[in-house]
């Protein structure tokens, strides 16, 4: 029989599908993925079910990005609308008298059959929006659009910090803010707002420890916030109560030392001084088991990560594909950064997981959505070149 008529085989019909994905970007992904699981297995193979339920939550996201990886750019596009809305109206929802699940005095969860957290699904459908609505306007942005997209962006992050959850109502606020400062917001505008931060920030230092004292009310924050607050600038004035977890953290970070006390033998973790050692604490439990050895491994794992998806971006086809792509990367950094300040005591606690490392079902799948877009842009790219 003439060959030109044999089926292909498998891999033959399979490949241009692997083919699409990134090296680089998949080859960070597994790094960080394998750090991820020896990372759980340590802190959590005591803790019930943590680790097996730690890797199946991993083969989902991984599914996730394997089929958000095929999407077209152009259809990402179309899905921006009905996912913001989807979004918002989850929120909405879960602010509602009765279906909101509330946990330690916050209404973050809906039971819509799984448990699930609507606000990390902002995490992805903001800056999807958002690029959407820049690539409407490419060419000819001005003033009122920013407007517009500055109010797209506040529905979502009041709803989110009225729950009250301010540390992912922070993490969605930055996602949007990537996205608007790449469309081009005038540095004009930027550098103000940089410095009015910092001024702020320093008053908050000068000031605040006077008002921890003294326990006066503060302004706009709920009493567990201006406890965290004060819990940051000194953690030694309540060490057994609100300071123990920035203290405890501290401790099996710098007992780490520089190769770290071996795997499983972090005597912090295994004893249970470390708080939440699977989900917001487990930096500190990797820490104490690996040392700064690890740590710096961990580090440039993410620093490839970011660094690949930055190049994605500025290599991206069009508007909307490079504001989604920038956005979602520099997403990565604010957790990681975020996370691990918080652990280290530069940042309060606000309950923020780190991405491959931390516990938790939800956030998993949306890294894996934003991860598969990555891959879906990176895959664009390459069809425009060839």
């Amino acid at each position: 029989m003439n060959s030109s008529f044999d089926q292909p085989s498998p891999w033959r019909r399979l490949r241009p599908v692997f083919l699409g994905f990134d090296g680089p970007l998949a080859l960070a992904i597994v790094v960080l993925a394998a750090i991820g699981l020896v990372a759980m297995y340590s802190a959590g193979y005591d803790h019930g079910t943590r680790f097996v339920d730690h890797g199946r939550n991993m083969l989902i996201a991984l599914g996730v990005l394997f089929v958000v990886a095929q999407v077209p750019a152009q259809k990402l596009q179309r899905l921006a609308v009905p996912l913001y809305v989807l979004g918002v109206g989850l929120l909405i929802l879960t602010a509602l008298p009765g279906l909101g699940i509330t946990k330690k005095g916050a209404t973050r969860w809906l039971d819509i059959g799984i448990v699930i957290q609507p606000s990390e699904v902002l995490k992805i459908a903001l800056p999807l929006m958002l690029a959407w609505w820049f690539q409407k306007r490419e060419g000819q942005v001005r003033a009122p659009d920013f407007l517009v997209a500055g109010a797209l962006l506040a529905l979502p992050v009041g709803l989110i910090a009225k729950q009250p959850d301010l540390g992912t109502a922070l993490l969605v606020l930055f996602s949007g803010l990537y996205v608007i400062f790449f469309a081009g917001l005038s540095w004009r505008l930027v550098i103000p707002a940089l410095l009015l931060a910092a001024a702020g920030i320093g008053a908050l230092v000068l000031l605040g420890s006077a008002a921890c004292d003294s326990g006066a009310e503060w302004p706009l924050l709920r009493e567990y916030q201006r406890h965290r607050v004060c819990t940051l600038l000194d953690p030694t004035k309540d060490p057994l109560g609100k300071g123990f977890h920035i203290i405890q953290g501290m401790i099996a970070i710098g007992s780490g030392g520089l190769a770290g006390k071996g795997f499983m033998q972090g005597t912090q973790t295994h004893l249970e001084f470390i708080p939440e050692r699977t989900t917001d604490f487990i930096f500190a439990a990797f820490s104490e088991e690996f040392g700064l050895s690890g740590v710096v491994v961990l580090l440039l794992g993410f620093t490839f990560l970011i660094f690949r998806g930055l190049m994605i971006a500025a290599e991206a086809p069009t508007v909307f594909t490079r504001l989604l792509a920038g956005a979602v990367t520099m997403g990565f950094f604010s957790y990681a950064f975020v996370n691990k300040g918080m652990v280290s005591g530069i940042l309060p606690v606000v309950g923020v997981p780190l991405p491959f490392i931390s516990y938790g079902g939800t956030a998993m799948v949306s890294l894996g959505l934003g991860l598969g877009i990555l891959m879906s842009v990176a895959r664009s790219q390459r069809l425009m070149q060839s």
